[in-house]
């Protein structure tokens, strides 16, 4: 394992999201050459490794950070001002897949440069341990996520395979990794496990249980100091309109709409 290597198992053990930047190409003169590499965070800075001086960072910085939020590959085109206005390209422009962006090295040279995102893998937490909660922890086992069921009183035995079991309605607000959020409790806990919830943040927060239900609670946290806005994105009841009656059919309606929150082009910046 190169130095490389170790800092992205560094980065991947704290959870923490950055890019890859690689130089495919190069013409003319330039400082650094095809399979040089470099990490680059999700604030645009460089980590380690090398891609070239300071004249071309800036460029790889914004594409990492764009990389990083919508988590799509970037291929950027590093060229002198001269050979873009000869080409009738703009500084910024994108054809074909291709951003393209002004060199401003002395040594004139043009380099390609892939940009690829590594995010962490997102968390699913669920409050509960009825029957919809373990539904759902069963059927988000197979989705990849880094799953964790809070259900106090609930023994290892008795937790589907493969999910973490937290002893209170806490919230892992780790790192860099998108989180979702889901409050099954259903009668046992709603208030404090919504409270932690929204002190965590998530890209997505459900609260299983009915619209009249929310609304008492809603009104009891609103009369506590809770902003509204805050409120405001949970998503109550949970899960997608599929005329759902059984656990397990409101656990699938709750993934499928945790899948689209997943799968959006845009995620909250840090979450």
């Amino acid at each position: 394992m190169d130095a490389l290597d170790r800092e992205i198992a560094g980065l991947r053990a704290e959870g923490r999201a950055f890019a890859v930047a690689t130089v495919v190409r190069t013409l003319e003169a330039t400082s650094a050459k095809p399979g040089a590499k470099a990490l680059v965070s999700a604030d645009g800075e460089i980590l380690a490794g090398w891609v070239g001086g300071g004249c071309i960072r800036g460029a790889i910085g914004r594409a990492a950070r764009e990389a990083v939020a919508d988590g799509e590959t970037r291929f950027l085109s590093l060229r002198p001002e001269e050979i873009l206005e000869a080409e009738g390209v703009a500084p910024g422009e994108e054809r074909a897949g291709v951003r393209f962006a002004r060199n401003g090295c002395p040594s004139k040279g043009s380099m390609d440069v892939f940009v690829e995102p590594v995010l962490p893998r997102p968390v699913l937490q669920i409050c509960g341990a009825g029957p919809v909660a373990r539904a759902l922890a069963r059927l988000g086992a197979g989705f990849d996520f880094d799953l964790a069921l809070a259900a106090p009183g609930l023994s290892a035995e008795e937790a589907p395979e493969g999910v973490r079991l937290a002893d209170s309605y806490a919230f892992d607000t780790g790192a860099d990794a998108a989180r979702f959020l889901v409050i099954a409790t259903q009668g046992k806990g709603d208030e404090a496990a919504l409270r932690a919830a929204l002190a965590a943040g998530g890209s997505y927060i459900a609260f299983v249980g009915s619209r009249r239900k929310f609304a008492t609670l809603r009104a009891r946290l609103e009369a506590d100091g809770i902003a509204p806005d805050l409120l405001d994105r949970v998503k109550a009841p949970a899960g997608l309109d599929i005329k759902a009656i059984t656990p397990e059919e409101i656990a699938l309606s709750i993934l499928a709409e945790i899948v689209a929150a997943r799968r959006s082009p845009q995620r909250e910046a840090g979450a």
